[in-house]
């Protein structure tokens, strides 16, 4: 072991003296790094990372990746298997197992001799666990941290802006930002001159988030102030997690959602057919088969924890893709989840149309619908929800 870091650390000292720069650059937990750049070769500590490289270097969004983790393929096989079929070589890659559960390998990392790993803030407990950094940093190799998951309102535009320094492709990454501040701004400008007008619709509904129901038989777990609870808040809502919950995922106990009746709500899905094969879970994606997401939703919708609330009376139950919460595409949850809240108020903005112009303008994949789905039917004789 010893004498094969050794002949790792030569070939990449040799590797990095050829370099044009060496940065320094900033994480998002605020550690200052030195990375020879433009990285060519980047290992990601986990796969799904791929929804921002892909951006970054759409004409070849595998160029520079030399390893990544397996949870794409586990946890968002309709996008790895879309990646697959346009790019075989994918298949060849190295994968890990997840950094932040200790399964990553260390050794294999170092014999893969990236520039830079890339790994989520989730990681950083595990990491010093198992000496991570100083490990990698004893044979060149620097770690940089970045988030789109733990708290992606504070961190989805610095790790943006950070990957697109590292690789050379800065000016992407602002135009990405951009398109995403301006698709936020849609929401938020309008909500506010709602507000300012003091419009009747402007009322924030109170809705519970249903996080990853089906995928076991646990209820129910839910989004705290951040993530998928932030988007809520964003999109004129009030988030019930945030009102009880100080982290960014947690649970509530089915009574209290029964006391708290809430007014609208919205199910996380996905598929999961190879973690949780038969589950009851919402299948969607791209490529979903929505009949089916719907038919799924409306039997979770009659849980006991649910059956008897305003959203499941009212038709007011949805469900939207769990993965928007592990990358830099929130801004079209946060569109649907406002258009969902406030129908009248939103009734031109097309979410839809966004994702599809995400695609077009900064991703390899053709748009295929299915990230979201709703039971939207009343019952004969109840009035709208106000």
């Amino acid at each position: 072991m010893a004498r094969s870091i050794l002949l790792s650390l030569s070939v990449i000292l040799c590797s990095a003296a050829a370099r044009a720069e060496q940065a320094t650059v900033t994480d998002v937990l605020g550690r200052r790094v030195k990375v020879a750049v433009p990285v060519e070769r980047v290992l990601l500590g986990e796969g799904r990372q791929i929804h921002i490289v892909a951006a970054l270097d759409r004409e070849a969004p595998f160029r520079r990746v030399i390893g990544w983790g397996d949870d794409l393929e586990k946890a968002d096989p309709d996008t790895y298997r879309a990646y697959l079929a346009r790019y075989p070589e994918v298949a060849a890659l190295p994968k890990f197992g997840s950094a932040s559960q200790g399964g990553f390998d260390i050794e294999k990392a170092i014999s893969l001799k990236p520039d830079v790993v890339f790994l989520n803030v989730e990681a950083q407990r595990a990491g010093e666990e198992m000496q991570l950094i100083e490990k990698l940093a004893a044979v060149g190799v620097p770690v940089v941290y970045i988030d789109f998951r733990h708290a992606p309102f504070r961190n989805t535009e610095p790790s943006m802006r950070l990957m697109g320094q590292l690789f050379g492709r800065s000016e992407v990454a602002e135009a990405l930002i951009a398109f995403r501040a301006s698709e936020i701004a849609r929401v938020t400008e309008r909500l506010a001159k709602a507000q300012d007008l003091k419009t009747p619709e402007l009322r924030r509904p109170l809705v519970m988030l249903d996080r990853i129901p089906g995928y076991s038989d646990d209820c129910c777990m839910t989004f705290g102030p951040e993530n998928f609870g932030k988007m809520v808040e964003i999109a004129g809502g009030t988030n019930l997690g945030s009102e009880l919950l100080s982290g960014t995922f947690g649970t509530i106990n089915p009574e209290t959602i029964v006391a708290r009746n809430p007014e609208v709500v919205i199910a996380t899905g996905g598929n999961w057919g190879a973690l949780a094969p038969g589950g009851g879970w919402v299948g969607l994606g791209p490529g979903a088969d929505l009949v089916e997401a719907k038919r799924k939703l409306a039997a979770l919708a009659r849980r006991p924890a649910f059956a008897q609330t305003a959203a499941v009376a009212n038709g007011r139950v949805y469900a939207i893709w769990h993965q928007f919460y592990n990358n830099p595409y929130q801004f079209v949850a946060i569109q649907r989840i406002a258009g969902w809240l406030h129908p009248a108020l939103f009734a031109d903005l097309d979410p839809e149309e966004t994702l599809r112009q995400l695609h077009e303008r900064f991703l390899p994949l053709p748009y295929r619908p299915g990230y979201w789905v709703g039971l939207d039917e009343r019952r004969k004789g109840d009035k709208p929800a106000p």
